[in-house]
């Protein structure tokens, strides 16, 4: 049986500014090894959808020259990225999409003005298994609207406890719960 990080090829999907060193997504993909490949947008600090998704496109071609099972593991705005590339390329096979602290894009911490692009998108069905996991007190997006999210999506909805934005400042490290939560959905 392979160990939880090999199970698939992993593309991921950080928010604005991509994730520090200290973040659980870069945590896991240093563990990944070559197994994960990161999103490179031009746009990190004032994303623009499209290319975000062209950036996810990218990514997720790198990653199934790797194998056929690939995972989308986004954070933040990312899940936003990865919904949308999903919604647009639905017969692009995906394993799966691990959806963490997406922020509400209608909400009072919303970035709108550094992610305008990114205003005005509602969740979609998605065309893979999804898992949505959100925090009680994430100061972008409200629980019940995370849980939303989720039912739009069509995905599994878990509320981890109150871990703020589930980034670097929550002090997760290898966020040891996340990396269940993932299996639970690669297992399917």
């Amino acid at each position: 049986m392979k160990e939880w990080w090999a199970v698939a090829a992993y593309v991921v999907i950080p928010g604005i500014d991509g994730s520090d060193e200290q973040h659980w997504q870069s945590v896991w993909e240093h563990r990944w090894g070559v197994s994960a490949v990161r999103i490179s947008p031009a746009s990190w600090s004032a994303p623009d959808l499209d290319d975000w998704v062209d950036a996810v496109q990218k990514a997720y071609d790198r990653a199934r020259g790797q194998d056929s099972r690939v995972v989308l593991v986004a954070h933040s705005l990312g899940c936003w990225a990865a919904s949308t590339w999903l919604t647009r390329n639905p017969s692009n096979p995906t394993a799966g999409a691990f959806l963490v602290a997406p922020p509400d894009p209608g909400g009072p911490g919303f970035p709108r003005q550094a992610a305008a692009t990114f205003t005005g998108l509602s969740a979609q069905s998605l065309p893979c298994p999804a898992l949505v996991v959100g925090s009680a007190d994430d100061p972008y997006c409200a629980a019940e609207a995370a849980a939303d999210f989720a039912t739009r999506w069509d995905a599994r909805w878990h509320l981890a406890g109150a871990y703020g934005h589930i980034n670097s400042a929550s002090g997760l490290g290898p966020w040891q719960q996340g990396r269940h939560l993932l299996d639970s959905l690669t297992e399917q």
